[in-house]
């Protein structure tokens, strides 16, 4: 299996994630203030992490190199269509993924396009970063 690869199963069935769909952006090159020699790379063992926890769920996850981050890394984004995008630092590496694939398939069941914070992943509330608005939002009335 890639990180790219999806399979739909009983807790996030294919239905969902045809109207829901959820990508995780996992940055393979932070270190989170580790040494520069570490190897792996911190970041890359949090997108083996995401993987395996995504596994059988029919969320996208995907690799990339640097969100940005770098003082507050590890670092994911996670993204749904029509939605808000959320980033979230101080990432473990290994247990970061369970917390980003928990936290996308609230997400997922969200009506309202945000990530509720309620049954938020302890990780996911501590290391919000930024959420940015979806391409046809208009902008707030007041």
């Amino acid at each position: 299996m890639t990180l790219t690869d999806t399979t739909p199963s009983d807790a996030y069935d294919a239905a969902t994630a045809a109207d829901t769909a959820i990508t995780i952006y996992v940055c393979i090159t932070c270190r989170g203030g580790r040494p520069l020699d570490l190897v792996p790379v911190p970041g890359a063992v949090l997108a083996e992490a995401t993987l395996r926890a995504a596994d059988g769920t029919g969320i996208t996850v995907r690799r990339v190199r640097c969100l940005a981050n770098c003082n507050r890394g590890l670092s994911a984004a996670v993204r749904r269509g029509g939605a808000w995008t959320y980033v979230f630092g101080g990432l473990d590496p290994e247990a970061g993924g369970r917390a980003l694939i928990d936290g996308a398939k609230l997400f997922a069941r969200s009506p309202d396009g945000l990530m509720p914070w309620r049954g938020r992943p302890e990780a996911l509330k501590r290391g919000l970063i930024a959420r940015t608005p979806p391409f046809e939002f208009a902008g707030d009335t007041e």
